[in-house]
């Protein structure tokens, strides 16, 4: 009899137990950030932009719904001069108030990861605007790669790191990107210029969104493009100044 209430008591503490550590997971899946995105948050792979155009990035209008625009009729503002088939990135140094800069590369199968190569830790890097917070439920901000993991192998390169929101991350950024992929698996010896350029207002800390330029150079550009991304989360108004969700 003794020997079953013992074997009873040491069941009620294995309960306990188990309940203390779901409870400590719960706790910690709450507090630590979700990946960047999920591939199935995606949409609208090949409609990367509306028939909408403007002549440069000082006529583009403030975000109205649309997370990316056309910019010079979507044609990069790469020339002649520029077509290499020479592997190289770029990546500019930081400014004075630690934003970055241009990163541009010429994207091929010797800059882009190898087979089985996942991205390393990035939550060391704390970007210009970075004032994490929650929105809806969900974590407001990425550390968005300016050139992706997937193009250039980058981990937690600072320059080529910036805060970006959610939704300018995952439905804005990651399509483009998925074509260049896209493109890669098809034209495997192939290159493709591409730039992208952060785009900032006075002293901001958060950018306004990213110009994203791209050139297939061997077939002279099957593959090409130019938009600018905004840097939004729709329903959310963030303090670009300082990155700082306002509370309505």
């Amino acid at each position: 009899m003794s020997r079953k209430r013992k074997n009873k008591k040491l069941n009620q503490q294995q309960l306990i137990t188990l309940l203390i550590i779901f409870v400590i997971i719960a706790i910690l899946s709450y507090f630590i950030e979700k990946p960047d995105y999920k591939t199935n948050d995606t949409k609208n792979y090949n409609n990367i932009s509306n028939d909408i155009t403007y002549s440069s990035l000082e006529n583009i209008p403030d975000y109205n719904n649309e997370i990316r625009i056309k910019i010079n009729d979507n044609k990069p503002y790469f020339n002649e001069d520029d077509y290499t088939t020479e592997a190289f990135e770029h990546y500019s140094e930081l400014d004075i108030l630690g934003r970055c800069g241009v990163a541009y590369a010429n994207i091929c199968k010797e800059t882009m990861p190898k087979t089985g190569d996942k991205r390393g830790n990035i939550s060391n890097i704390h970007p210009t605007g970075w004032k994490q917070t929650k929105f809806n439920g969900e974590y407001l901000y990425n550390r968005c790669h300016l050139i992706a993991h997937s193009l250039t192998d980058e981990d937690a390169n600072e320059k080529n790191l910036i805060t970006g929101t959610r939704y300018f991350n995952v439905q804005g950024m990651l399509p483009i990107e998925m074509q260049v992929n896209e493109y890669m698996d098809k034209n495997k010896n192939n290159h493709v210029l591409y730039r992208v350029t952060p785009i900032y207002k006075d002293t901001n800390l958060l950018t306004t969104g990213v110009e994203m330029e791209a050139y297939s150079v061997e077939d002279n550009g099957k593959l090409s493009f130019n938009v600018f991304v905004y840097n939004v989360q729709p329903g959310a108004n963030i303090d670009y100044k300082t990155g700082e969700l306002i509370k309505n």
